[in-house]
């Protein structure tokens, strides 16, 4: 199975944004270093945007591609569409319910079986939840200490479209994600310029 493994830090100061949701993630970007000098092209701003997209989702770009040719065929505007049906990947949905400290650990957690969707066991990271369907760690992971830690401490403000139930240490997705609901710095229509060339 092909990831993405590029240093994360990086990117992030690349790109502008903390794609990576670590804390630490930005404390160098406005080092002197790091200072662009140069004009980017429209080119080069939504090849950026294209860019964020994949470092936000942990995907990679014949995925993308695959996701855009989709959103291309709905009722939704293309760029909606797409943030949309990423957004409702297990992987991320696993993440944006603090199973997983990053969208990294939450792809490996669905990987190494550790995570049940309407309790059947799915190691499938890109399996498109549909609204209603529960999402939960398996008996014996919900004894890991750290899955434990990272749950417990991550859901003081859950996001509208999702109910998290901290005791049976499940989720589901309550609804489908309003574009501006959902946490990512993207511009969609840039995403939908560099593909439509």
């Amino acid at each position: 199975m092909a990831t993405r493994r590029s240093p994360r830090f990086k990117e992030c100061r690349r790109l502008g944004v903390n794609v990576s949701g670590h804390p630490k993630a930005m404390n160098r970007a406005n080092a002197p270093a790091f200072k662009k000098t140069h004009k980017t092209s429209e080119y080069g701003l939504q090849l950026i945007e294209k860019q964020k997209v994949k470092a936000y989702y942990g995907i990679l770009e014949k995925q993308l591609r695959r996701y855009y040719e989709q959103a291309t065929k709905s009722a939704e505007k293309t760029g909606t569409a797409l943030i949309v049906a990423l957004e409702c990947r297990l992987d991320n949905l696993v993440y944006r319910m603090g199973f997983a400290n990053s969208i990294r650990m939450a792809r490996q957690l669905v990987s190494h079986r550790h995570i049940e969707l309407d309790g059947k066991i799915i190691n499938v990271p890109s399996q498109h939840v549909k609204v209603g369907q529960v999402i939960s760690l398996t008996e014996k992971s919900r004894k890991n200490e750290q899955f434990k830690k990272a749950f417990l401490g991550a859901n003081a403000a859950p996001l509208d479209y999702l109910e998290v139930n901290q005791d049976s240490f499940s989720g589901k997705l309550a609804s489908l994600p309003q574009r501006e609901k959902i946490p990512v710095q993207i511009n969609d229509q840039m995403v939908v310029e560099y593909y439509s060339k």
